[in-house]
């Protein structure tokens, strides 16, 4: 047989492989407004579920292709919020279908003081508890936590003594999961072109 015959299938397999190793999901993009009725009893969470998520999530985030330990691209565009130049920042939370020790774990926005767009990159292995959840088994729930950035004791923003600094406020959130092996590419999320590199 021809060695060309013989590299063939090797080669194709090689590319599956690459292709299955080095991927980025949207795992949700959705624009959010937060009310201070809402945000109070909730205690400044905004829950996402995963039928809200990507219909390409998968249950399992380790195989074929391994979410858990690429990153997390996270963006935040703050179209509303009121006056004045109050630090925000959000906890992005990882709520599993099958959980241990803490049961949950949670990455970071960037802070902000004004609109814009904010946006940072995290290890899903870096982030706080995130060997709380079993990746094999899938995430159930996504939750945004809205904190007072700079605020000691209990931060949640729907805690704090004057909500009118806080609320109400309009966010358009986008969480992009890169797999092991593979960098974000803003040019790959539909509504994001032109996006990289600015």
């Amino acid at each position: 047989m021809p060695l060309r015959a013989l590299l063939l299938p090797l080669a194709l397999c090689l590319c599956v492989a690459t292709a299955a190793e080095a991927e980025q999901l949207v795992l949700f993009d959705e624009v959010f407004t937060f009310a201070e009725k809402d945000a109070v009893p909730t205690q400044g969470h905004l829950k996402i579920p995963a039928a809200r998520f990507s219909k390409d999530t998968p249950k399992d985030w380790t195989q074929p292709v391994d979410y858990r330990h690429g990153t997390v691209h996270i963006r935040f565009e703050v179209l509303e919020k009121p006056p004045g130049e109050t630090p925000v920042m959000w906890s992005v939370c990882y709520i599993p279908n099958k959980g241990q020790k803490n049961n949950y774990g949670c990455a970071s926005s960037p802070t902000y003081t004004k609109p814009g767009v904010y946006e940072r990159e995290e290890q899903m292995t870096g982030f706080w508890e995130n060997d709380s959840i079993v990746w094999t088994e899938g995430v159930q729930m996504m939750t945004l936590v809205m904190k007072a950035a700079k605020a000691t004791g209990d931060n949640h923003a729907s805690a704090q003594p004057d909500l009118g600094k806080f609320f109400p406020t309009k966010v358009h959130v986008t969480i992009v999961q890169v797999s092991k092996g593979a960098t974000y590419d803003a040019g790959k999320v539909p509504g994001l072109v032109g996006e990289k590199g600015k």
